[in-house]
């Protein structure tokens, strides 16, 4: 065995290790793990092109906390210690009251909406000068349209992390109770002050003693889990309370589950061991991205409480002249983030939730790193499927079907008449396609859907609010580089490369609602798309072309092929009969070189396209003009401009098509018709063309 193959075993072996080990921890779901020698990334990526979609079901979710949030065992413990909540409720009661016994009077004055931002400003005061935990649970309310109007959303987004930093002998002293060494045996701190602190840990920098690496130690809040414990235990008795309240005025949201919600997020968010695999992964998963980079975990000085990783130098996406100052362009790290981004929402489902600018740095090799994995979630390939389905319903404006597959998503309950909520969604937002920059922001839809779903019971899941929120915070971070960019505007050409490449059922019936209507193609539809596919990096056009073949092929596919074979035989009529009328109408008039001339061009430019160039040009020197012509040629440009597509996988291309029965066939017929038309015509113009001829010249 050589060198290369020991070492290419050794790491086999290891890594397989790695993974046992975090199984045994319950880190992941046991034999869930890994094919003998297959990665993640292999395994996944054999997976999607079997089934020729990149929607993919990975055998790794988010890691599950060593403690996980228990909201019934909790209440049993905390309530036989009521010394400690008792402090706590009072603490919290006081001012919370106030507010809500302010809450109701309005209603009851029927003053709620005049003074809703000035009660959304009361709220944020009131949590900004509560605990971490409470800081943490208004931020997350602050990306839920279904409980909480817009004015209060907007002011709950205010929420920043400004908790002050602990002691370090506190920090040293529980980093060596964790590891059981001496920290300055492992790590030299550059400072005995932390680079940073937020709610539940603070940062320090340092070097390693064996290596000198630069590293970044996160090291927990003392007691930080049973703080938030407490918290969320008065939190939940408090949103009991509120829920009967609300009851009262025909609003029956569940603001308990929305507390245990967001208690299993911040557990995760509290055990460093988790966030550790969960940066593991991630990096697995998308550090082979262009210009992604996330950092190493330096696992052997990590545990619960303890997180040590690779330490980066960079600049906050947001700090434009740091950026400029390496010499790079802020734009470009804006578009790797969201291209990223796309992918791990659509693709594999596995989402940094929370990417605002402090875990986002432009590096000077001109890579964009990811930090802080404390927030991580998953989306299943059906809510995947659901999200791109929903794009492509607002780009329709078929709000019935929008409705629908929020009724299917379980965002609306079954027996709830749907038609106002039509009414009210097709009232509140946008055309995507031809709205102006202003209206074509995250922030402003997500505020119009939030009045709606505000108005209607909807009822929105963890997962449906982590994107929402992610979304947001990533079109926050791009507006401070870009002022015009829109988050929706840019994510529509990967929406269209998908719908042309991916082969899943869910996207083959969402393309075929957008380019059909009443039975009829829209060809400004197909063009739109293929115009925003174009500017995909890895858009493959002979991908998009396997799969319409496919699809056309198949008996889904019957009646929109007989739709498009009388297309085809339309278009092909009609760029014949123009080709001829052209040429009669320029040999009439004597302009035998402008004739020659466009036979020449119509001939010699290669292909179709030139053909249909030749006539356009022509059509518009003699006033006339074909619409099926015109969109015609701009496909076939588009196709063409397509990075791939070229004369030697055309031919391939035709080949597949003949040697498909129901293709062949197909193109046999279009071929016979197209020829007794033309036929027809040329016979019809033997008999009366010499006479027109002659009359013409007198």
């Amino acid at each position: 065995m050589s060198t290369m193959d020991e070492l290419s075993l050794q790491s086999q072996r290891l890594k397989r290790a790695r993974l046992r080990l975090a199984e045994a921890q319950g880190l992941l779901p046991i034999g869930g793990s890994e094919v003998e020698g297959v990665s993640l990334s292999d395994f996944t990526a054999n997976k999607a092109s079997s089934v020729q979609s990149k929607v993919r079901e990975i055998s790794w979710r988010v890691a599950e906390p060593a403690v996980q949030y228990d909201p019934i065992g909790d209440s049993s413990r905390l309530f036989a210690q009521p010394v400690r909540w008792i402090k706590r409720n009072i603490e919290i009661f006081v001012p919370l009251t106030i507010f809500v016994i302010s809450v109701v009077g309005d209603i009851l004055g029927n003053r709620e909406e005049q003074n809703r931002e000035k009660r959304a400003e009361e709220i944020l005061d009131i949590i900004s000068k509560q605990s971490p935990a409470l800081i943490k649970a208004g931020q997350a309310l602050a990306s839920r349209p279904d409980l909480l109007p817009k004015e209060y959303l907007d002011s709950l987004q205010k929420l920043q992390d400004r908790c002050p930093a602990y002691p370090t002998e506190l920090a040293v002293s529980l980093f060596e109770s964790e590891l059981g060494i001496p920290l300055d045996s492992a790590i030299i701190l550059d400072s005995p002050e932390p680079v940073a602190a937020a709610s539940i840990g603070q940062v320090y920098k340092g070097r390693l003693r064996s290596n000198g690496a630069k590293v970044a130690i996160k090291i927990q809040r003392p007691n930080c889990e049973e703080a938030i414990a407490i918290d969320l235990f008065v939190l939940r008795w408090y949103a009991q309370l509120l829920q009967r309240l609300l009851q009262l005025f025909q609003r029956d949201i569940n603001l308990v589950s929305v507390i245990d919600d967001f208690g299993d997020l911040i557990y995760r968010e509290i055990d460093y061991r988790a966030e550790a695999v969960n940066a593991q992964r991630f990096a697995e998963l998308y550090a082979s991205i262009p210009d992604v980079f996330v950092p190493k975990v330096y696992t052997d000085l990590s545990t619960s409480k303890v997180l040590t990783m690779e330490w980066v130098d960079g600049a906050r996406l947001s700090d434009r002249k740091s950026i400029e100052a390496m010499g790079l362009d802020n734009s470009k790290f804006v578009d790797t983030l969201v291209q990223c981004s796309l992918r791990q929402l659509l693709e594999n489902g596995f989402f940094h939730a929370d990417p605002h600018a402090g875990n986002l740095l432009a590096m000077p090799s001109g890579k964009l790193c990811f930090l802080d994995f404390g927030m991580v979630s998953y989306v299943e390939a059906p809510q995947r499927y659901s999200i791109i389905e929903a794009v492509v319903h607002l780009v329709n404006r078929d709000f019935a079907a929008l409705t629908e597959l929020y009724r299917r998503m379980g965002f609306i309950p079954s027996d709830v008449d749907t038609a106002p909520i039509i009414l009210a969604l097709e009232a509140a937002l946008p055309d995507v396609l031809n709205s102006s920059v202003n209206e074509l922001n995250i922030k402003n839809v997500v505020n119009k859907l939030g009045d709606v779903m505000f108005k209607f019971p909807f009822s929105l899941p963890p997962f449906y609010t982590a994107i929402i929120r992610c979304l947001g915070v990533l079109e926050g971070v791009a507006i401070q580089v870009d002022k015009d960019f829109r988050i929706i505007e840019d994510a529509y050409p990967y929406i269209a490369s998908r719908l042309l490449t991916d082969s899943s059922t869910e996207l083959q019936s969402a393309l075929q609602q957008l380019l059909f209507r009443d039975g009829q193609p829209r060809w400004e539809r197909l063009q739109e798309l293929l115009e925003k596919a174009v500017q995909v990096q890895d858009y493959d056009v002979m991908q998009a072309a396997d799969r319409l073949l496919a699809y056309l092929a198949s008996e889904k596919g019957a009646k929109i092929l007989d739709i498009f074979a009388d297309q085809a035989v339309e278009i092909a009529d009609a760029l014949a009969n123009e080709s001829s009328e052209i040429a009669l109408a320029l040999a009439r008039s004597g302009s035998w070189a402008s004739s020659g001339r466009f036979l020449q061009e119509g001939t010699s430019g290669g292909g179709v396209s030139s053909v249909i160039d030749a006539v356009l040009k022509s059509s518009a020197d003699l006033s006339k003009s074909s619409p099926a012509l015109t969109s015609a040629s701009r496909v076939i440009k588009l196709l063409q401009e397509s990075d791939g597509l070229d004369s030697e996988k055309l031919i391939i291309l035709a080949r597949k098509v003949l040697r498909e029965p129901v293709l062949a066939s197909v193109v046999a017929t279009i071929v016979s018709r197209v020829s007794e038309r033309a036929l027809s015509r040329t016979v019809a113009s033997l008999f009366s063309g010499p006479a027109a001829f002659a009359k013409s010249k007198a």
